[in-house]
Parts: structure tokens; C-alpha cells; sequence
């Protein structure tokens, strides 16, 4: 038996009428309609092929449905924390909103896989910023900062004109300040 992960969609199925048809009705988001709204079908069709046994095809319509219940999906995600996160008075949608918005749809069941998703990325996030050039920007002082901020100039234009050499920023020199250079 072909065990494919629709239990994510079927709630959506609801939207669709008897024969099939999807009920969409235009409301705006950011200047666009929902029928503008979409996901990058290239990405979406390899996470539907990553889902399904290597021996399982998927019909193109099949695929187009799919991404269509997905941006519905988000589109009702969306709209319901924007409720809550107005009701709470707030202006900007926190997690927390998204996770009671799921509640409320009764998509309760995946709370905790939805949250566990959520703290791997802070996490990722964290590590990415720790160990990224961002990590010591605070320590630096103005004149540091400045060349380093040169130095990785010159190493996008060596690598614009297709040089291979990486320029090492100069040593810091000890008791220089800004003020010493006036």
C-alpha cells in the first residue's frame, strides 16, 4: 500500500466542492490576489517526489492540487494568527500566534512538530549568526570594523574579476584609536 503523507492536505479538502472544482475567492494580500499567490513549483514538486516511494509517480494535475492546498494552507494559517495576533492587540504575528492559530483550526495534533520545527530553526539560526561574520560586529571598534568592511571589499572585487587570491585584513594595531588619526 502507498503510503502518501496527505493527512496534512485532507482537512483543506473541505474548500474543494463535490466535483472537484477549488473554491477560491479573491482577497487581497499585499496587492496580490490569492490566485497570484504561490509557492516555487520546482520546490514543491521535489518535496511531493521526496514523500512518495521512488516507484510512485505524480500526475502534473495531481502536483498543481497539491501546491494549491499548500498555499491555501498558508493563506488560513495566516489569516487566522492575524486574527489572533490582533485580538491580542499586537501588530506583529509572533510563533506563538501561528501555534494558537493552529489550535483554533483545529490542527491541534501538530502543535508540538510545528514548535519542534520552530526551536531547530532559532537554533540554526543562532549557530549560523554565531559562527558567520556577524558573531564579533559588537566587539569591534569603529576602526576595525572599517577595515574589515575593506577588506571584504577588495576580497568581492577579487572575486568579480576572477582573481583567486583572498586579501587577509592587516593586523590590528595596538593603542590606535580614532581620535589618534584627527
Amino acid at each position: 500500500m502507498i503510503c502518501f503523507r496527505l493527512r496534512y492536505i485532507v482537512p483543506l479538502m473541505r474548500d474543494f466542492d463535490l466535483i472537484g472544482e477549488f473554491k477560491m475567492e479573491s482577497i487581497d494580500i499585499v496587492g496580490k490576489t490569492k490566485e497570484d499567490a504561490s509557492l516555487p513549483k520546482a520546490t514543491m514538486t521535489k518535496i511531493i517526489k521526496e514523500m512518495l516511494p521512488p516507484d510512485v509517480r505524480v500526475a502534473r494535475d495531481t502536483q498543481d492540487l497539491l501546491i494549491e492546498c499548500c498555499v491555501e494552507f498558508i493563506n488560513l494559517v495566516s489569516s487566522e494568527s492575524n486574527e489572533v495576533c490582533s485580538r491580542e492587540d499586537k501588530r506583529t504575528i509572533a510563533p506563538e500566534h501561528v501555534l494558537k492559530a493552529l489550535q483554533v483550526l483545529g490542527f491541534g495534533e501538530y502543535i508540538e512538530d510545528v514548535y519542534a520545527a520552530y526551536e531547530q530553526h532559532k537554533l540554526e539560526t543562532m549557530d549560523t549568526v554565531r559562527s558567520g561574520k556577524l558573531s564579533n560586529v559588537a566587539e569591534m571598534t569603529e576602526e576595525e570594523a572599517l577595515a574589515e568592511q575593506q577588506r571584504m571589499f577588495a576580497e568581492a572585487r577579487a572575486r568579480m574579476n576572477g582573481v583567486a587570491t583572498v586579501v587577509k585584513p592587516p593586523p590590528p594595531e595596538v593603542g590606535s584609536s580614532l581620535e589618534g588619526n584627527s
